[in-house]
């Protein structure tokens, strides 16, 4: 299960509480894009409207071989879930300060699978203290080799 994309910036701008798999609704020529392993997943979210989870900023650029039929880049795209994982994604939604981000897309089998989880944004100083962390992790890390 290799990635198609990665959102770096999800550990860095939230906190993640849970995650959770579901598959998406594409096109043709979207897992044709896909296959080639270009898409974006820095902006995305995810949205729960009329009992169903929807993804929306995440682009994956048109297929090129395609002319007139391709796909528009940035078009909301349904997730498929369990109608019981749909539900606690509604209740745990309705708190203050949680969201849903996609934090991976990889295809499992022949289908594109998305990964998102519940996250928390994050302080500008919960930031400064992930950065600290991490440099303090490398320190120590440079020490053992010494």
């Amino acid at each position: 299960m290799a990635d198609i994309a990665t959102n770096r910036q999800a550990n860095y701008r939230y906190q993640l509480l849970d995650r959770w798999e579901a598959g998406l609704v594409l096109t043709g020529t979207e897992v044709k894009s896909l296959r080639g392993g270009k898409a974006q997943l820095k902006d995305g979210y995810a949205s729960i409207q009329n009992g169903e989870v929807w993804l929306h900023n995440v682009h994956i650029p048109p297929y090129g071989p395609a002319t007139r039929d391709n796909h528009e880049p940035e078009r909301p795209r349904k997730l498929l879930m369990h109608r019981r994982e749909i539900e606690r994604l509604i209740g745990k939604t309705k708190e203050k300060g949680l969201t849903l981000v996609p934090t991976r897309l990889y295809f499992k089998g022949p289908r594109a699978k998305v990964e998102i989880a519940l996250a928390r944004g994050k302080d500008v100083g919960d930031k400064r203290q992930a950065i600290k962390e991490r440099e303090l992790k490398r320190e120590m890390e440079r020490s053992f080799r010494r």
